[in-house]
This record gives structure tokens, C-alpha cells and sequence, in this order.
């Protein structure tokens, strides 16, 4: 593929997940087959990609649509999604997915920093969009995928507008360093940051789907991410269609039983999920495991947050199956530092950087240290999915880069055999069940609960989710913390941010350790929560 993009100069990664693999012969092979959560089942080939995303890149055109304008998707997982997806990088909009989940403070942190053109939802989700509406000036269209007609001038039926439009759109050709998609991750002290990426990025997703998920012609693989994760575009849509590859998407949510089932039945082949969904697996009852025919699956391959070596050990047993861990970020746009097969693993580590990948464990002042010595995880910029911007913050991103190194904000070590270890953070974003949560944000949503008057959020330990969110609130005067209040605060923080955002346990203090200028300090609250030694606290405004 490679090759041929390079001598025709088109990158587009729409075109290339649809009509490129028609005009290679796959127009008939099965592309997407779809199970929804009441185990209705549609197969879409690659002409059908080609015909519905053509389709959409036509609407987006009609509607006035260009190059450059900002599109994001605010649906659960639907075929739809995957239309319109490959439809508007067609078209070259700036495509953004967003968890369905969303509450209307994320959702407006999102689409109003991005200047959101366009909107793709469904009914249900509409009540959100229209009490932000008038903080978004930019944004013209909502479309909905569950309305007949059209509701207004300005909210459109997805059917009545593809009924009306053409199955023919030539994808212009589309240089690699043109912006595509757009993820937003969180940020320890600020608003969201949307990283964007350009269409060069189907090359390193493309090669690693082969060379690291061992993709082959023949397989059918199933990515459990939900396309607002940058795991359920790079890996759920990009690499495996950019090779022609049958992909099972499911629309329900975790059962372990149904997983099972979907794995045996439909012959899963290789299967992309998450350490936490393999925790919950863990817990379900041994004689579950004992029943199911995994003789068809080849590799089991992990992303989102560290894989404990336990996991690693129970799926020996259980599933019969190593499982890789992989490590990279929304930045990166694709793997970085992985375990794969033929690469002996060693149980909780991150494996070695792919080839072409320059990583290094680099101290605060710009040295690269020596093995079994922690620092910071950096890489060498460069790389085809390399993040090329943190949308409309230029300083926040050149901020990533100095002493000529990419500063992941992971902190790691590396072993005399070459393996990489993730040992934490070096700020304090946390990562609970591979999502990654602003404690700002949720400190932000704290303070409009009545009654709150200080707040501060960390992560801590947890043997399923990896880390847990856990709040210490302080109160105003002559307030009582009891379980109305703490039911309004989860109600709050689930309604204005996500259900991922919730936190788990709540401390009441006095007050909320700060520094004289005012800055939460969050390692304080985790020292008094972990019960270890809060170090140098000369700066606490006591």
C-alpha cells in the first residue's frame, strides 16, 4: 500500500478504506460486520464503504461544507458512525469522535474549543446539544441519524439527506500532511486539548495492524474500543480496513457471556480489548471459560492502561492465549512500545519500541539515563502518526517537545534487555479503565455543586479500573456532608462531564491543601490518602 501512496500522492484515509480496496478487487469481501446489542446482524462489504461514505461526503458538500471545517460524531456505537467517518475525511473535514457518554460540560469543552462546524447525533443525545447551542457560534448543522424528516433549516435527517445524494464522489487527492482526525485528551491543570493528526498517519497504522495485530487477509478481527477513544479509530476503522480486512463490530455493552459467545461463534481470529474488560473477565466463574472454543483465535493483543502480570497469567489458563500488551497515546496515533508475537514477553512490561521507533528514559534536564534508572518516557518526533497539533493551543504543543524529544508525561524505566516498564505519570491526569480524566475538570464540576466550596481530585489505586477517581471537598459554612449531597455531586459530575468522571469515594476536609499561589496540591491529598510522605510541603499555604 505504501508504495502505491506514494506514487499516486493520495493519502486520503477515507479513499483508501473504501474505494482503494475496491479498485483492489475487494469490493465483495466483507468489510464491517455489524452485531447490535439485540444480536441483529448486517454485513457491509467494502462497496458498501464506498457507497454510503461517498454518499456523506456528497451531504457534507451540499450542505456547503470544506476542507478544513470541523466534524464530530456524538454517537454510540452504529454503522452510521463508520459511514460517516470515512465520508468526511473524503471530503477532508477535520473529523472528531466523542464519547457517547459525554455530559454538556465536556461535550461544550469539545466542540467549542475545535469551533465544531457539524454535529452527527441522534435524538436521544439532542437535549444536550441544544442547551449548549448558543455557546457554539460555530456550529451550523446538527444532523440526526434516527429522524425521517427534517426537525429545521439547521437540524437534518441523516436518511433524508442521503436518500437525496449521489453514490459517485472522487476523493481529491489528498497530500499526507493534511489534517484529518481530531481526539481530545485530558489535561492535569486545563480544559481538553484536541490532538490533531493529518492523513500521513494511515502508513503507521496501517503497518503496525500488520506487523504488531499479525493482520492477515483472512482474519476476522474484532477491536472492542469505542470509536471516541483513539484505540476505536486508529485500530477499530484505519488499519484494518486500510488492508482490506473483515472487522466485527458489536453494539451492546460488556457481557461477558455475549463476548464469549462472539468470540466462538463468529471465529474470532484477533481480538484488540482492554485490561480492565479483561479484569471483569477474570472475576466471571471459571466453568464459563471451560465451555467456550477459542481454537480459531490466533493473538489477544491489550491497550489503555497497564496489563498487571496476573492478567497475563490467568488468560494462560483461562483462554489459553498470551495476550500483548501495547503501549501508546492519543498523540502518537498509533503503537509505539509493544509486546507482539515473537517477542518473548515479560509479564508487566511494555515491551520494546517497533522498529523505526526511537524511545529513551530522559531526565528533567535533557539526559538520557541509563537502564533501571526511572525518568521520563520520550520519543524521538518524527513518526508517520505523529500528532501535529494540539488544536488551536500551538504553545501547549511546542511545550511536548524540548531537548529534542516527544515528552509522553509517562514516567518509565528500561531493563538491560531492552524491555520498557511504565512506572506512573509525571502529572496528575488519571487513567481509570484506559480513559484518561482531567482532575481539573472534575474539581471545576465540583465547585457548582451548593454546598462545595473547595474541591480536589486524584487518582488512586484500584484492582479493577486501574486507578479510581476519588474527590476531597470542603464545605461552606453551616453545610453538612450527608448522602443527598453526595448523591447531587456524583449526579453532577456524571451529568456535566461522564459516568467515567464519577469519582468513587468522597473525603470531607477542612480545606484543600494549596500553595500560596493558589494551585491544589494534589500530591498532598494522595500522600494523606496512600498514608505516605507528602515530601517538601514549604510551598503550602498553611
Amino acid at each position: 500500500m505504501q508504495t502505491a501512496l506514494i506514487r499516486s500522492g493520495q493519502f486520503n484515509i477515507g479513499h483508501l478504506c473504501s474505494r482503494f480496496q475496491c479498485e483492489l478487487g475487494l469490493g465483495g469481501k466483507t468489510a464491517l460486520r455489524w452485531l447490535g446489542a439485540h444480536e441483529e446482524r448486517v454485513d457491509y462489504t467494502f462497496s458498501d464503504l464506498e457507497r454510503h461514505s461517498s454518499r456523506f461526503a456528497n451531504v457534507l458538500q451540499r450542505l456547503g461544507f470544506s476542507p478544513g471545517e470541523v466534524f464530530f460524531i456524538f454517537l454510540p456505537k452504529v454503522p452510521e458512525v463508520y459511514f460517516t467517518f470515512l465520508g468526511a475525511l473524503k471530503a477532508r473535514l477535520i473529523t472528531g469522535t466523542l464519547f457517547s457518554n459525554f455530559g454538556e460540560e465536556a461535550l461544550l469543552d469539545r466542540l467549542g474549543d475545535a469551533g465544531a462546524n457539524v454535529v452527527l447525533t441522534r435524538h436521544s443525545y439532542l437535549k444536550k446539544l441544544l442547551r449548549i447551542r448558543e455557546r457554539l457560534p460555530s456550529l451550523r448543522h446538527i444532523i440526526l441519524v434516527d429522524a425521517n424528516e427534517h426537525q429545521s433549516a439547521d437540524i437534518l435527517s441523516y436518511a433524508q439527506l442521503m436518500k437525496n445524494a449521489s453514490d459517485d464522489y472522487e476523493t481529491p487527492v489528498t497530500p499526507p500532511e493534511t489534517p484529518s482526525v481530531l481526539h481530545y485528551t485530558s489535561g492535569s491543570t486545563g480544559k481538553p486539548k484536541g490532538a490533531l493528526h493529518c492523513h500521513r498517519s494511515v502508513l503507521l497504522q496501517s503497518r503496525t495492524a500488520a506487523e504488531v495485530l499479525s493482520l492477515q487477509p483472512h482474519d476476522l478481527y474484532w477491536c472492542t474500543a469505542d470509536h471516541g477513544w483513539v484505540t476505536g479509530t486508529s485500530y477499530g476503522i484505519i488499519g484494518p480496513w486500510s488492508l482490506g480486512i473483515t472487522q466485527m463490530h458489536f453494539g451492546g455493552a460488556y457481557d461477558a457471556a455475549k463476548w464469549l459467545q462472539i468470540l466462538e461463534q463468529y471465529r474470532i481470529t484477533i481480538w484488540y480489548t482492554a485490561p480492565t474488560a479483561l479484569r471483569m473477565l477474570m472475576r466471571e466463574d471459571p466453568a464459563l471459560f471451560e465451555r467456550v472454543d477459542l481454537s480459531r483465535l490466533r493473538h489477544i493483543f491489550s491497550v489503555g492502561e497497564p496489563l498487571n502480570p496476573e492478567v497475563i497469567s490467568w488468560a494462560r489458563k483461562a483462554l489459553r492465549h498470551d495476550i500483548y500488551d501495547t503501549w501508546w497515546q492519543t498523540e502518537t496515533g498509533a503503537i509505539m512500545i509493544t509486546n507482539r508475537p515473537g517477542l518473548a514477553i515479560k509479564p508487566g512490561s511494555m515491551g520494546k519500541p517497533l522498529a523505526g521507533v526511537e524511545a529513551a528514559v530522559v531526565a528533567d534536564d535533557g539526559r538520557v539515563l541509563p537502564d533501571n534508572e526511572q525518568g521520563n518516557l520520550c520519543l524521538k518526533p518524527g513518526w508517520d502518526a505523529m500528532f501535529i497539533s494540539y488544536f488551536h493551543h500551538e504553545d501547549i504543543y511546542r511545550q511536548k517537545f524540548k531537548y529534542g524529544w516527544y515528552w509522553t508525561g509517562d514516567t518509565a524505566y528500561r531493563d538491560q534487555d531492552g524491555y520498557y516498564w511504565f512506572q506512573g505519570r509525571s502529572d496528575d491526569v488519571i487513567n481509570t479503565s484506559g480513559h484518561l480524566v482531567s482532575p481539573f475538570e472534575v474539581e471545576s464540576a465540583l465547585l457548582e455543586v451548593p454546598g462545595i466550596a473547595e474541591s480536589g481530585v486524584i487518582g488512586a489505586p484500584d484492582e479493577l479500573h486501574w486507578q479510581k477517581v476519588v474527590a476531597f471537598v470542603a464545605l461552606h459554612h453551616g453545610c453538612e456532608w450527608n448522602s443527598d449531597l453526595e448523591l447531587k455531586a456524583r449526579l453532577h459530575i456524571s451529568h456535566q462531564v461522564s459516568p467515567m468522571a464519577t469519582p468513587q469515594e468522597f473525603h470531607v476536609l477542612a480545606h484543600i491543601p494549596k500553595t500560596k499561589s493558589g494551585k491544589i496540591m494534589r500530591r498532598v491529598l494522595r500522600a494523606r490518602y496512600l498514608g505516605t510522605d507528602a515530601g517538601d510541603v514549604s510551598t503550602l499555604d498553611i
